[in-house]
């Protein structure tokens, strides 16, 4: 999603002037204010003192009194990164503003129909399948949105694209998940996180040197027609955790022995049996939604607030762009950083605790005490609110992970990440509303955070576990009751440091 930013940023602009209008100005009087005389060098005056920036929703409060319509053309200029985007080609400013904010919905959208309904095939037909589709349609995708003739076709391909990104995420997250043992998991999760906020830095320069939006972005997607060649036989290999427990025992022994092989390991011991399962059982396994339901909570409000906390200054000026850009990728890398240091010693629940509660406080405070804070303060408070909110909403993914079970982890974890990637609509849906009701929203959101807190406390910790395979084994992950001993087969009484699945 890094790059949404900079595709839909609004320059700075201002009416193209020139004598072509009834008034000598370059700004045409609407039906109403016929009676009304303004000298054309008045005009040209009020219009030229008055320049909309990106912050304004609409370009009314930039017109001459009683004119509201740009004949000519409109000057952009001061854009941070690209000379021109889709909103400078087609003109997507004061009345025609919303079709940004639009584009910028259905973008998140995309992400979240992908993971919502890329989930299943996932777990029907495999992990690398989805991946290796997904990826060689990314290609076409974007190299098509770059050539697009109008702002509608952007707008569908955008979607689209995100749709096809979405599943790309969702498979190589299982993937790289399922292969690790139970020491390793949270290392690789991390190094995922890490390689992304590198991403994000390498568009951001990509884009610094590419200059037009529609050249970047055929440079960022048709690559991917490249990774086609991960199809090559042992090059890439499918899940073996998911052939097991699709009862392909030959094709996992190969995957198996393909990896002992690379890793000098032999390859004896002998593969469990499972048991199949249908959708209508699955309503039955209460304990494994009530998981699903606060991990998804969790990541949609640890998503959703984050554009509340805003730097200070943060306008449409370059430095603006470039100080939110570091912040949200730095963030995003030091939450990686304390995760990597804290989650092994502490547990993912507790530091999972710990996230939501600073995420709460950061924003108590800024509500409560802004008009008495300097700018320092509320800046600190801010970094600490999107640090939190960054380290709350990559944990509860991992977590969720952990404690879904195989035959259905494509699902499940598809689920909680479009509840994050809805959780993102936030921004839009209050930039669409022009900042009405941001003082309300924050409020709300705040209000859920504390929630949140409340119920993690239900979670189970999965630190150094055993994936869970089957539901039964996903149904036995439950925190331990507070009022009795609970039965030794639960996963919360699994030794600290388990002897991994031989098998696996």
């Amino acid at each position: 999603m890094a790059s949404d930013p900079i595709f839909t940023l609004a320059p700075p602009l201002h009416c193209h002037y020139g004598a072509f209008a009834p008034n000598g100005s370059g700004w045409e009087q609407p039906p109403n204010a016929s009676g009304v005389s303004v000298s054309s060098a008045a005009l040209a005056a009020s219009a030229a003192s008055r320049v909309a920036t990106s912050t304004d929703p609409s370009c009314s409060g930039f017109a001459p009194p009683d004119f509201n319509h740009c004949l000519k053309d409109w000057d952009y200029n001061g854009l941070p990164v690209l000379t021109t985007n889709a909103i400078g080609q087609w003109d997507l400013v004061c009345d025609l503003g919303w079709q940004v904010i639009l584009e910028q919905i259905l973008f998140i959208l995309g992400f979240a129909a992908g993971y919502l309904f890329l989930g299943y095939p996932a777990d029907r037909f495999g992990r690398r399948g989805i991946v290796l589709l997904t990826l060689g349609l990314v290609g076409p995708c974007g190299v098509g949105g770059a050539a697009a003739g109008s702002s509608t076709g952007v707008m569908a391909l955008r979607f689209l694209l995100g749709f096809l990104l979405a599943g790309v995420d969702l498979g190589v997250y299982l993937m790289r998940l399922e292969l690790c043992d139970p020491t390793q998991r949270l290392r690789v999760a991390l190094a995922g996180e890490l390689v992304g906020v590198g991403g994000h830095f390498l568009f951001l320069g990509l884009a610094l040197v590419s200059k037009d939006w529609r050249f970047l972005q055929r440079m960022i997607t048709a690559p991917c027609i490249l990774f086609l060649f991960y199809g090559w036989p042992g090059l890439f290999l499918e899940s073996a955790r998911w052939l097991i427990v699709k009862r392909q025992i030959e094709e996992a022994q190969s995957v198996l022995r393909i990896l002992a092989e690379r890793n000098r390991l032999e390859n004896t011991c002998p593969l469990p049996t499972t048991s199949s399962f249908s959708f209508a059982s699955l309503l039955n396994y209460r304990n494994i939604w009530k998981n699903l339901l606060i991990l998804g909570f969790t990541n949609f409000i640890a998503h959703a607030i984050r554009h509340c906390y805003q730097p200070v200054g943060g306008g449409g000026s370059p430095s603006d762009f470039y100080l939110c850009s570091l912040l949200a990728s730095g963030t995003a890398a030091l939450a990686c950083v304390f995760l990597g240091v804290t989650v092994d010693r502490f547990g993912r629940r507790g530091i999972l605790l710990l996230s939501m509660t600073l995420t709460g406080i950061a924003s108590l405070v800024l509500l409560g005490l802004w008009d008495y804070l300097n700018e320092a303060a509320i800046t600190t408070f801010s970094v600490l609110g999107l640090f939190s909110s960054q380290a709350a909403g990559i944990l509860s993914t991992l977590l969720a992970a952990e404690v879904i079970p195989t035959t259905v982890r494509g699902r499940g974890l598809g689920l909680i990440m479009a509840l994050g990637a809805l959780g993102g609509l936030s921004g839009p849906a209050q930039r669409l509303h022009m900042g009405h009701g941001a003082f309300l929203q924050h409020v709300v959101l705040a209000a859920c955070a504390l929630l949140c807190i409340l119920s993690i406390m239900l979670l189970p910790e999965t630190k150094r576990k055993l994936l869970p395979e089957v539901l039964r084994d996903g149904e036995l992950c439950r925190r331990p009751s507070l009022l009795r001993q609970p039965p030794p087969n639960r996963c919360d009484h699994v030794p600290l440091l388990a002897t991994p699945n031989p098998a696996l």
